[in-house]
């Protein structure tokens, strides 16, 4: 039992000792009064941020003009030049002991690694906190379900951060795709070049010291605990299971939008995988998973039939179509391709440079649908960022709102179950429902590989089956397990 533990600071606990939630989540929408009693509409919004040294960092700045009331991270070093930005903002290290003391806060800004996305989320919007949640919008598939429920019924103003989504070049693809310009849309692929930190790795073995400004055991969180090492924080967790989501969960809510929005994508029916070694630890080198999404509900000009989304990481490319001009782009960085029955869309992310090419030759598609762009802020500011706040301020709904992000969210985590499950050798069959794969049998095993510990200063001689060994995992009790977390004591939802 950690040491917050002892102190009662479990979330369950801590929000039943505010006023709010004895209430019995009677949350009012702050767009519904003039606010929730803080400032009026037209005024300022009083914003905390939760994770500032990386990413929150950015978020905040393309905020001007709000209050930055209160700012919370775990280490006082890396997110040093962040407080000296906004001086009069409170400096916290525990997100619930700044949500139990400031009374005064409307929004927060959450740039966590992956694994506490979903406690930091669920703890502030169950105070009737506005919440601005950085990408992938939480580690596993139920937390994401979970998020989704909790916005709903709670009515606060919600927004994923992945901010190109509220790029004009999202809704121009997807009236190209709505339009029915490419006709039937069977195949997709998406691809980027990341990881471009370190995956495929075991532990660590050097002891490292924990740095005077970390608060580790608050950067664990609800992760099992391990020892310190400069190979998780601050910016390599990404790579790490029990932290981050690979180079899916980092850049899938990126590329795979487009897709998700324009198709009207839902839930997938099946998924497989197949990738680099994958052991306990990290997400491997690269990987390939392949989604297979049943027909959807048609559109006045689109059809949309059973179809096959493949997404490709750590360098790997689909196979570029015969038909293709040698000047048609497919970025090795990162894109995606619609393979219509009548034509072909190549694009980055969010749509940026899309091309379309029809018998071997470029055109410019006639379209007959308009979808209403997300508007610029007079003021300036990130116009993702901007959005969420003037939706807090006078109503209105989010381009990446967890209704959207949420059930979006489940599918680009779902892939490294796929990844995860691989030695099965079998298609995945899924109960959106449910959140479960149902063709799993009883006792049927999972293999993964276990590598030794390693240290990052000594080179040595390994032999194989010295380096690595098998291990066996039941594969059912490991997939409700990676669908929904056990968290560590103390922390939960």
């Amino acid at each position: 039992m950690n040491k917050r533990s002892n102190l009662n600071f479990s979330r369950r606990s801590f929000i039943g000792t505010t006023a709010v939630a004895a209430a019995g989540f009677s949350i009012i929408p702050r767009h519904a009064v003039a606010g929730l009693g803080h400032v009026a509409p037209s005024d300022k919004l009083n914003i905390a941020g939760i994770g500032i040294g990386g990413k929150g960092k950015v978020n905040l700045r393309n905020m001007p003009g709000q209050n930055m009331v209160a700012l919370c991270d775990v280490d006082w070093d890396y997110a040093n030049p962040v407080f000296k930005k906004y001086p009069k903002a409170e400096k916290y290290k525990d997100y619930r002991e700044m949500l139990e003391k400031r009374n005064d806060i409307d929004a927060v800004v959450i740039a966590t690694p992956d694994h506490s996305h979903a406690l930091a989320a669920a703890t502030a919007m169950e105070l009737g906190k506005h919440v601005y949640l950085q990408k992938p919008l939480t580690h596993s598939v139920w937390e994401s379900r979970y998020l989704t429920k909790l916005a709903k019924k709670t009515g606060v103003v919600t927004q994923m951060g992945n901010e190109g989504h509220s790029s004009d070049t999202v809704y121009e693809v997807a009236e190209v795709v709505q339009s029915g310009c490419l006709g039937e849309v069977k195949d997709v692929h998406v691809w980027t070049n990341r990881p471009i930190w370190r995956q495929g790795m075991p532990k660590p073995l050097k002891e490292v010291a924990i740095p005077k400004t970390l608060d580790w055991d608050l950067f664990i969180g609800p992760a099992k605990m391990r020892a310190y090492n400069p190979e998780y924080h601050p910016w390599i967790w990404r790579g790490w299971w029990d932290f981050g989501t690979g180079a899916l969960g980092d850049m899938g809510c990126h590329l795979l939008d487009v897709p998700n929005y324009a198709l009207n994508l839902g839930a997938p029916k099946a998924f497989q995988a197949s990738s680099s070694l994958v052991n306990t630890e990290s997400a491997p080198v690269s990987a390939k998973v392949s989604f297979l999404f049943p027909a959807r509900e048609n559109l006045p000009f689109c059809a949309f039939p059973e179809l096959e989304l493949t997404w490709y990481d750590g360098g790997l490319m689909p196979a570029r179509p015969f038909d293709l001009p040698v000047d048609a782009p497919m970025n090795p960085g990162g894109g995606f391709m619609f393979v219509g029955s009548k034509a072909t869309l190549i694009a980055e992310a969010y749509g940026t440079n899309w091309k379309v090419y029809k018998n071997g030759d470029e055109i410019i598609p006639e379209t007959k649908v308009s979808i209403e762009r997300i508007p610029d802020d007079p003021n300036g500011g990130g116009r993702h960022e901007m959005h969420f706040v003037n939706c807090c301020k006078n109503g209105g709904l989010p381009a990446s709102r967890f209704e959207y992000a949420g059930p979006f969210n489940e599918m680009v985590v779902m892939g490294n179950l796929a990844v995860r499950m691989q030695s099965l050798q079998k298609t995945l069959l899924w109960d959106s429902e449910n959140l479960k794969v149902s063709n799993l049998v009883p006792n049927e095993k999972l293999i993964t590989t276990k590598l030794l510990p390693f240290s990052s200063d000594v080179v040595t001689k390994r032999v194989e089956g010295q380096s690595k060994k098998k291990v066996e995992w039941n594969a059912k009790e490991m997939c409700e397990q990676w669908i929904k977390h056990n968290y560590r004591e103390g922390w939960s939802l």
